[in-house]
């Protein structure tokens, strides 16, 4: 094992680096002066989320899957490898079951071996269709086991008992973050989530696609806030695990999302409604109080505001192809 780096300047991997949210954790890990081992099989990242970072002198990509152990030697883990969207984690369900469960003990694996504190990237999902309203994490959570989006409900909640059993038997250092709906810059266009969705559809002037009544409620984190919270939960104390809520605990419908999106794009788009899809969530809203209080934390960009952003990216990003 290599000698530790100083508390400044450590060697962080980011699995699934090319991502959504991880190419944003490897511009801000740069920016704090770390070296950055990107790894990410592509198979939902985009080479594009990272074209700006590959000169960058601390940043080094590997093209790798999780699934299989990797030998290198860092002092930090974020473990933010698996498809996140149900269109693509719906594609190869057993292969994201692999890439959460596989995925995790090989990272943990990693970790014990270098002495690396490793944090994961688990998700609301893990409430399933919740009874409680919010959420919050002493909230078991009622999961459908077998249902189509099993392979990444189950997938996470299993990644989270490996990293708490490796942190009981081997006394490993771990921190568990649950991500609510995330949204910004680099998410895929293609990726089946709502805001991406909404704004893809605007832009090209195609009837925006509500599934229900649009009763139904989310709570939108901007990514930067997202990162900060991540930042925050693997800076924190040791005795601070998580597993710990990281999301804006403002809710809307998905109907007050749809309108908001169609007044921000000025298009012409009309309302269309489909049957809602199976073991979807009514509800979804976290608690945050824990990330209040032990990391000082709470999100600060609004929606309209964070939307803007989005939607700025997704007109060039068009308009670039």
């Amino acid at each position: 094992m290599r000698p530790p780096s100083s508390i400044h300047e450590r060697r962080v991997l980011v699995t699934g680096g090319a991502g959504f949210l991880g190419s944003h954790l490897c511009e801000q890990l740069l920016a704090r002066g770390h070296d950055v081992l990107c790894v990410d099989n592509l198979f939902t990242g985009q080479r594009r989320n990272i074209q700006h970072l590959l000169g960058h002198e601390r940043f080094e990509f590997m093209r790798h899957d999780v699934t299989f152990p990797l030998f290198v030697e860092v002092d930090q883990i974020y473990n933010l490898a698996c498809p996140a969207s149900p269109i693509h984690y719906q594609h190869d369900p057993v292969q994201t079951t692999k890439t959460s469960v596989h995925g995790a003990i090989n990272m943990l694996g990693l970790a014990k071996r270098v002495r690396a504190r490793i944090l994961q990237a688990s998700t609301s999902e893990v409430y399933g269709d919740p009874t409680q309203h919010p959420q919050n994490e002493e909230y078991w959570g009622n999961v459908n086991p077998i249902g189509l989006r099993s392979c990444y409900d189950e997938g996470k909640r299993c990644a989270e008992t490996l990293f708490f059993d490796y942190h009981r038997q081997h006394k490993l250092e771990i921190k568990v973050a649950r991500i609510f709906n995330t949204y910004g810059p680099r998410m895929h266009p293609n990726d089946g989530r709502v805001v991406s969705n909404f704004i893809v559809q605007a832009l090209h002037g195609e009837d925006i696609t509500i599934f229900g009544d649009g009763a139904q409620t989310r709570s939108f984190c901007y990514v930067d806030d997202l990162i900060d919270g991540f930042l925050r939960l693997m800076d924190s104390p040791r005795e601070i695990t998580g597993p710990i809520n990281i999301g804006n605990p403002n809710e809307f419908t998905i109907l007050a999302l749809a309108e908001l999106v169609i007044e921000l794009t000025n298009t012409k788009s009309k309302l269309v409604r489909k049957p809602l899809p199976h073991d979807d969530p009514r509800q979804r809203q976290p608690n945050i109080a824990k990330a209040r209080d032990l990391l000082d934390w709470q999100p600060r960009t609004e929606l309209r505001e964070g939307l803007q952003r989005t939607i700025a990216y997704f007109d060039d990003y068009f308009s670039r192809a």
